[in-house]
């Protein structure tokens, strides 16, 4: 029998009895397992080991993609990174998703080290390690000129305006520390960059899809998008994240 771990096995439980099993805890074992991403996280939302340099969690809507990236950055912080890039594909999807967003940076910290988060006229969070992260967004590649960095979250890079522009200035900034490294989460579409870069040997791929989360998704929005987007062209790259190249009705 394969063995489960106590967050699978708690997993596994209904909900009266998920709940039943919490109210044993005491309030601060409660708090502190509230917070605690390597219990309530799927494997595939776990940063992988190694020495990549680029990680990228090419998954289906959804999935969980900006809570990872959210939780790899406290994680990122906890482990003494000083100056962190964060790069949206505009300033709304900054400021709105990865900031403020139901599963954005400002809700992944326990209430004691919540970051503090200006995000006018700039977006800059500083942590409570004194670490900061700048906010960019991929509309304005000419930013990313200047500053430098020991760490980088870039969300929905496959939707960038200018995915090749922003990546390579950001890759000309990731110069601080011993081992700079990025996470990019997106959903696939065929750009060239993005291929690239996934392609790369310093880089590892986390796939998934949107049914992974199904847990935590709306169960009227499960049956609605399978009946009409499972098995078709759009939902295989929208829910499955298939990278897909050919082209409709080509030879």
């Amino acid at each position: 029998m394969q063995h489960l771990s106590a967050a699978d096995s708690f997993r596994a439980l209904p909900p009266n009895l998920q709940q039943a099993e919490l109210a044993k805890l005491s309030t601060e074992a409660q708090a502190a397992l509230l917070y605690d991403w390597q219990f309530w996280a799927r494997p595939n939302q776990i940063a992988p080991e190694g020495d990549w340099l680029t990680w990228v969690i090419n998954a289906g809507r959804g999935f969980g993609k900006t809570r990872a990236g959210a939780e790899w950055v406290r994680s990122q912080v906890d482990a003494g990174r000083q100056r962190i890039a964060l790069i949206g594909e505009t300033y709304k999807d900054l400021v709105e998703v990865m900031c403020f967003g139901d599963s954005g940076l400002a809700s992944v910290f326990p209430e004691h080290q919540r970051p503090k988060i200006v995000a006018n006229p700039n977006v800059q969070v500083t942590f409570h390690t004194g670490a900061i992260a700048l906010g960019y967004n991929a509309t304005q590649p000419a930013q990313l000129r200047g500053p430098q960095f020991d760490a980088a979250w870039c969300d929905e890079l496959a939707k960038w305006r200018y995915a090749r522009e922003t990546w390579d200035m950001l890759q000309f900034g990731l110069r601080l520390g011993e081992r700079p490294q990025a996470l990019v989460t997106t959903t696939p579409r065929p750009i060239p960059v993005l291929k690239e870069i996934m392609a790369d040997p310093t880089t590892v791929v986390t796939r998934g899809s949107t049914f992974d989360n199904a847990g935590n998704l709306a169960g009227s929005f499960l049956r609605k998008i399978r009946d009409r987007y499972e098995g078709t062209r759009l939902g295989r790259q929208e829910l499955n994240a298939e990278m897909l190249d050919d082209l409709p009705g080509a030879l």
